[in-house]
């Protein structure tokens, strides 16, 4: 028995033993990013100097040309704006009062949809309530909208906060991610089932009836709509979009997201049968100039005469919504990124591979930034035509999850990796980082390498307050970022980055996938 359990480990420890991690580099590299780092200037420009980061936004522009110009004065080469495809229409907003003037005076915290038109100036309008519960409920209405601002019963439960925003990973449930099973595969029928279902849900009778009001209200000449803040409250408001961005579309109709609580107060109000009358004045600005979109490339040429055509990447979406300056969505990630090349520039190491960066836009449209520069460069997840640069490829790295350190690795489904990634954490297990999973995660940037058969990773964090606070909301803003969190996620980027550039393979890869005709793959 010990004599075969030695037969089926060595290979293992043989495997273990490939791995000839630099510790000299792991030092330099620990050194610089924990007692020198920038990270924190780095995400001071991306946020509060930059601004909401709306994809094609001039917020959006300020802080990838901020990148380029940084990268380019570290000493990386190549560093560009590079376009990905055609995206749409900029918009960026330019005044945005809402307050309640009857039965006294309130104002109001709101703020617009991205791509909405404005008011055309000072408004002053009654609050209609809609009560309708389905499409059909609406044609009551016609005819009366003219002038008016209007909003749509609910009748909910407030739900009070009872527990703490922010939390870390405990022990227990990083033992539990370490523990998790290899996902069972869905074949391309439950695939195709599961879009069609997301698909019909989207179009269900809530979404129909609000594209109706919505036409109805512009048609008839309403002022604006009014939407609730569904998943938030406590003065937090959860804006993304509000329609199309496509450059022949026609504006989309003022949608302005208000306070859980202000809305509810205003419906009380008119349930009790007293008039409601608020003052809006919302001024937005389109761009249809130039329609395609960019993301933000630069490397660090390979050293090696042999390797140095082979390429390690690592990533994050540099894009936000409006509501606030998208720091922990995700200047978070792109300034670690920043750093994480910054710190290899600055110890002076030499990689083997070619390093190159990738800080996309579109992301929160659908990772269409990444989409697009994985189409152009390695291949068609469509039809899996894949170019000579697929084949040279190592690895993509990703962090897009908020402020918390990183605690581990999703493996996404590639268990050759597994025994790698131990020996890259073994130097910063004392900074907790050591987790690595055989989960997949999902909704960001990585997805779009993976569904070409790319290896492709994102880091596990600790969730902080991003689901609860932070993400897509107007609270997400520089002060809710922990710095010693984002100087040991940076520190461990370089590292693994570093360790990808000099290992002897390209990291090990799962089987292509198969063509896939919604060219997604996810």
């Amino acid at each position: 028995m010990p004599f075969l359990a030695f037969i089926v480990l060595s290979p293992l420890a043989t495997m273990a033993q490939d791995e000839n991690v630099d510790t000299a580099a792991m030092s330099k590299i620990r050194t610089e990013g924990l007692d020198h780092s920038q990270v924190m200037d780095i995400i001071f420009h991306l946020t509060d100097a930059s601004g909401p980061r709306l994809t094609s936004s001039p917020g959006y522009f300020r802080a990838a040309n901020y990148a380029k110009q940084s990268l380019a004065g570290w000493g990386l080469q190549n560093a560009m704006l590079d376009p990905w495809g055609s995206f749409g229409k900029s918009w960026e907003l330019q005044k945005s009062y809402l307050a309640m003037t009857a039965p006294y005076y309130k104002p109001l915290s709101a703020f617009p949809k991205a791509w909405v038109g404005g008011t055309n100036g000072l408004k002053s309008a009654d609050v209609l309530l809609i009560t309708a519960k389905d499409s059909a409920g609406l044609t009551e209405y016609k005819g009366k909208l003219k002038g008016k601002i209007l909003i749509l019963d609910r009748n909910d439960v407030y739900n009070q906060s009872f527990k703490a925003d922010a939390t870390r990973y405990t022990d227990a449930q990083l033992d539990s991610m370490a523990n998790a099973k290899p996902p069972a595969p869905l074949d391309t029928a439950a695939q195709r089932r599961r879009r069609e279902q997301f698909a019909n849900q989207n179009r269900g009778g809530a979404a129909r009836m609000a594209t109706l009001l919505r036409e109805m209200a512009k048609s008839e000449g309403a002022v604006a709509i009014l939407s609730d803040v569904i998943r938030g409250h406590d003065g937090t408001l959860f804006v993304q979009g509000g329609g199309t961005y496509k450059m022949k579309d026609p504006e989309n109709f003022t949608d302005v997201v208000i306070e859980l609580e202000d809305y509810n107060t205003i419906l009380r109000l008119l349930k009790a049968n007293i008039p409601v009358k608020l003052d809006a004045d919302v001024k937005t600005k389109f761009n249809t100039t130039d329609s395609l979109g960019y993301n933000v490339i630069a490397e660090i040429p390979g050293t090696d005469p042999t390797l140095k055509d082979e390429v390690v990447m690592l990533g994050a979406h540099l894009d936000s919504w409006q509501g606030a300056t998208g720091a922990t969505d995700n200047a978070a990630g792109s300034a670690v990124m920043l750093e994480a090349i910054r710190i290899l520039k600055a110890t002076g190491l030499q990689p083997k591979r070619t390093i190159r960066i990738g800080l996309w836009s579109g992301e929160e449209e659908g990772l269409l930034g990444s989409r697009g520069y994985v189409k152009k460069t390695f291949g068609d997840p469509a039809t899996m035509q894949l170019t000579p640069a697929h084949a040279k490829f190592s690895s993509y790295f990703n962090v897009d999850n908020g402020t918390g350190k990183i605690r581990g690795i999703y493996l996404q489904g590639n268990e050759a990796c597994r025994h790698i990634f131990e020996q890259w954490f073994k130097p910063f297990n004392d900074l907790g980082a050591k987790t690595i999973t055989i989960s997949n995660t999902g909704g960001t940037d990585h997805q779009s390498f993976d569904a070409l058969g790319l290896p492709g990773f994102q880091f596990i964090q600790d969730p902080i307050e991003y689901d609860t606070r932070t993400h897509h909301s107007t609270m997400d803003s520089y002060d809710h970022l922990i710095g010693a969190d984002l100087k040991q996620m940076a520190t461990i980027v370089a590292a693994f980055v570093y360790d990808a550039a000099q290992r002897v393979d390209k990291l090990p890869r799962k089987d292509l996938p198969k063509a896939n005709p919604n060219g997604r793959g996810f």
